[in-house]
């Protein structure tokens, strides 16, 4: 089920909310969240459902026992064994085809037969969120970071809860533990302010940005258009705004949405193209994911603590890691080396004092760094990005701008004017005031009347 939808909208939302906030028992209003959540899911497909509740299962029984074992050594082995299975099954769902086919290219190569079996594995919708979720709970009670759930209705409605679910953002136990544990009673009229104010701007983002840059920036990248110079940086920008605006907008819908339940979710973005520096973008970009990476794998490999080298190495392993995470393909390894270089090479140039004085000169440096990688994440294969970049050089001529729409060109422009100039959602100081109202009413009918036309979030394939 979408959030830019009409079942959604008209019916999922209004039920869910109602039931919320009618019921009185912490006990089953936790009940209900987490099967209106399964109902969400099970919209997209039922059959994954059993999967998220085994998840779910392991990991809290697991959670539990690590924090009742005297012994560091059990503690250990409980924690391996709830890491191992996330890992098998995210590892089976999302990389065993990618695997076997890599396997059998190679083996192809050399003249062998076919090795492996490709499978055509269902990607299970959120399976990457939801098992970073979960994760982190094991982890953290390992680290006596945070207790054991109180019940496993408090873990079930944390794994399960629909506005992060299946695109995030990554959200830890330790973020709501508290919350759960002293659910409010009723919906001020603030928040239900900031829940609609959030979600309607999302809405906005997601349907009169993101997806008014999608059908030419995807025909683009099918090759309709040509690689002349004009094309391809129109084309791969296009790109960059529409995933920006898309899962940017998806963060505020489900931050408008954990507030309507009086939940409180961290900030997942903060305006990444202005970043000064490739460092200041990842704290800036898909900020839960970035810390997590940070937290539980860049820190435990020795972070920044070793030598220079050690620090390259680390800082590559994880955007190696982190580019795997986002997708089966070689394009998305390749995009997390990148950075991983881009990350390892800004630690030199700063420890040498060699960075860029002018703020304006080192976001366009910083801009562009990004821009490229976009095309990597983005392409299809590793050769429609040499493709692709060779356009972007001038090698395949001049082109030109009259491929696209001139209400796409319009789009792009108001989409990098948003994003370089305008506070970003957080940053507005939003009021419950009159004007406010006719804006959030004026976008909020403006999306519903494109809801038709509008597509999934980009980040729902991840």
């Amino acid at each position: 089920m979408l959030f830019n939808s009409f079942p959604f909208v008209l019916v999922f939302l209004p039920l869910t909310l109602s039931g919320w906030w009618l019921l009185r028992s912490t006990p089953l209003r936790l009940v209900f969240l987490t099967l209106a959540s399964y109902v969400f899911y099970a919209w997209w497909d039922w059959r994954f459902v059993p999967l998220m509740i085994a998840s779910t299962t392991v990991d809290y029984i697991a959670g539990d026992r690590i924090a009742a074992a005297d012994r560091r050594h059990t503690k250990m082995r409980w924690l391996a064994g709830s890491l191992t299975f996330n890992l098998a099954i995210l590892g089976f769902f999302k990389y065993y085809d990618f695997f076997a086919s890599s396997v059998n290219a190679t083996a192809g190569a050399m003249g062998a037969a076919t090795l492996l079996p490709i499978l055509q594995i269902i990607l299970p919708i959120g399976i990457s969120f939801y098992t970073f979720n979960s994760m982190s709970y094991t982890i953290d009670i390992y680290r006596g970071r945070v207790r054991p759930a109180a019940s496993v209705l408090h873990f079930s409605a944390f794994v399960a809860m629909f506005p992060h679910l299946v695109a995030g953002p990554i959200v830890r136990y330790s973020d709501i533990e508290h919350q759960f544990a002293a659910l409010k009673q009723r919906l001020s009229s603030d928040e239900a302010a900031q829940g609609i104010y959030f979600f309607v701007i999302g809405l906005g983002k997601k349907l009169l940005l993101a997806d008014r840059l999608a059908s030419p920036a995807n025909a683009y990248f099918a090759g309709s258009f040509g690689h002349g110079l004009l094309p391809s940086w129109l084309g791969v920008l296009g790109y960059t705004f529409q995933l920006y605006f898309d899962f940017s907008g998806y963060s505020d819908m489900a931050v408008g949405l954990a507030h309507l339940l009086g939940i409180q979710f961290p900030q997942n973005f903060n305006s990444p193209y202005k970043a000064l520096d490739i460092s200041d973008f990842w704290r800036r970009w898909h900020m839960s994911l970035s810390t997590w990476l940070r937290d539980y794998l860049f820190f435990p490999l020795g972070g920044s603590r070793g030598s220079q080298l050690e620090t390259i190495r680390n800082l590559t392993i994880t955007m190696f890691l982190g580019g795997l995470w986002h997708g089966a393909s070689w394009t998305f390894v390749v995009w997390g080396l990148y950075h991983g270089a881009l990350l390892a090479g800004h630690s030199i140039l700063r420890d040498k004092g060699w960075v860029p004085r002018s703020a304006w000169f080192a976001r366009a440096l910083t801009l562009f760094s990004v821009v490229v990688g976009w095309v990597f994440f983005r392409a299809a294969t590793l050769q429609d990005v040499v493709t692709i970049l060779a356009g972007m050089a001038g090698s395949h001529g001049l082109g030109s701008a009259g491929v696209f729409p001139s209400a796409y060109l319009g789009s792009l422009g108001v989409a990098a004017g948003l994003a370089f100039f305008a506070p970003n959602s957080w940053e507005i100081h939003f009021a419950p005031r009159r004007r406010w109202a006719v804006t959030l009413a004026l976008v909020f009918v403006g999306s519903v009347l494109v809801f038709e036309s509008g597509g999934p979030f980009l980040y729902f394939q991840f």
